[in-house]
């Protein structure tokens, strides 16, 4: 390996550093849900207004992400980024009153989802050749899915060490910002473009706005986007996997944590992987993958359902809704395959995904709130039974939303077959 090439990897290896701690602090609910209720005091509906409002700035700044990208040199964007999450976090460690988590939790999404991730997305396109884009971002995922569970076993860690309560949290807190801040000053040194930006044919180009009309003319790219909506809100109802097992099956507090983080992290690392390896070996399209997949959720949610309550069954209620979120994660990583499979055209690729994340991530805004709601006006075991009969009828207008996906996937390839045909 040359010493060109090794430098890439290194400064690959600190974009993933970035990319596995960034969120950590917006989403502290994954690993640290019941404390942040206990020592923030904090209703689930309040925790679930924080997480829509960063939902909220994150969505409406995506598309000034991508002109800071554009405008601005990636090796100060990143560091900044970065840095002004730790920061933020630094502050949040103080435990500040509602209003001002408020803020602090849309800022946390001005610095990761605005400053932060489109930068990265283009740092990561320039350090690789064309030819090596799969590869990078492929790399980029699974290693983001290895820091995610190192970094928040870690502060699970820290936080167990500091006597698992307002102490420990605190200094979980300021473990994930010191890793921010540390992340950023390495990038800073580190990063380096080294390439720049491919160049765009006059004659292959469109206008942003005449691409978007485009898209939006084409009905498979709204069948894609509300199927990705239908995974993601079923996604959102994951986290409240972990508040059940510590209010019905008195799981402590420290494995609490330790099941959040296999829940949201490590079941990424298997998911994504088994979901494109079953969706193209077995059922030989991502959009039937998601449509049986929507389909096995019901049962599983029953068995949760019914599975006895207390101690002695904590080990059952575990496996029960691990299963439920890894068939979750394996059709998270194939959400966005059917694009191709619907024959969006190469040149829009950018208004397609446009319109899709702003309707296929949309849930974030309002389905925290929508579940913690529920949680808070029917305490106890009636309100996760609420919570989980949503979440199956959600699955099962996923099965029929990811059906007519799939009559569209293969009334495309029909088309294409007879085009084909005619021509030959």
């Amino acid at each position: 390996m040359t010493t060109q090439s090794k430098a890439k990897w290194l400064r690959f290896l600190v974009l993933i550093l970035g990319g596995g701690t960034i969120y950590k602090l917006a989403n502290l609910k994954d690993a640290f849900y019941v404390p942040i209720q206990q020592y923030m005091g904090l209703s689930h509906t309040e925790l679930g207004t924080l997480l829509s409002a960063n939902a909220i700035i994150a969505t409406a700044l995506f598309v000034v992400g991508g002109y800071l990208a554009d405008r601005f040199d990636t090796r100060k964007l990143i560091p900044l980024g970065l840095i002004g999450t730790g920061s933020l976090g630094l502050y949040l460690a103080t435990f500040p009153g509602f209003d001002k988590l408020l803020i602090v939790f849309c800022l946390l999404a001005v610095c990761a989802d605005c400053i932060y991730w489109p930068a990265l997305l283009k740092a990561v396109r320039n350090l690789g050749e064309d030819n090596e884009q799969g590869r990078m971002f492929g790399f980029l995922e699974g290693g983001r899915g290895i820091v995610d569970t190192l970094v928040a076993f870690s502060a699970l860690g820290v936080f167990v060490a500091m006597g698992s309560g307002e102490a420990g949290l605190k200094s979980a807190i300021v473990f994930y910002s010191l890793v921010d801040i540390i992340a950023g000053i390495v990038t800073w040194f580190l990063l380096r473009d080294n390439k720049a930006a491919p160049v765009v044919k006059k004659e292959a180009s469109l206008s942003g706005m005449s691409g978007l009309l485009e898209a939006i003319r084409i009905p498979g790219i709204w069948l894609v986007s509300f199927n990705v909506f239908m995974v993601y809100i079923v996604y959102c109802g994951l986290t409240y996997f972990i508040p059940y097992l510590k209010d019905i099956y008195e799981l402590p507090v420290a494995l609490v944590g330790a099941y959040g983080i296999i829940n949201q992290y490590f079941l990424k690392i298997l998911g994504g992987p088994a979901g494109g390896f079953m969706a193209d070996k077995y059922f030989k399209s991502p959009s039937r993958y998601m449509k049986w997949a929507f389909l096995a959720l019901l049962p599983i949610m029953a068995l949760i359902m019914l599975v006895p309550k207390g101690g002695h069954f904590i080990y059952i209620g575990m496996a029960a809704t691990l299963s439920f979120a890894l068939i979750v994660f394996t059709m998270r990583g194939v959400f966005w395959a059917p694009m191709s499979e619907v024959g969006i055209p190469q040149r829009i690729t950018g208004s397609a995904f446009g319109i899709a994340c702003l309707i296929g991530y949309a849930p974030g805004m309002f389905a925290y709130v929508i579940y913690g709601s529920i949680l808070d006006h029917f305490p106890g075991q009636q309100g996760y039974n609420y919570v989980f009969s949503l979440m199956s009828l959600l699955a099962l207008i996923g099965f029929m939303v990811c059906g007519l996906l799939h009559r569209a996937v293969r009334k495309n390839i029909a088309t294409v077959q007879h085009t084909a045909l005619a021509q030959a």
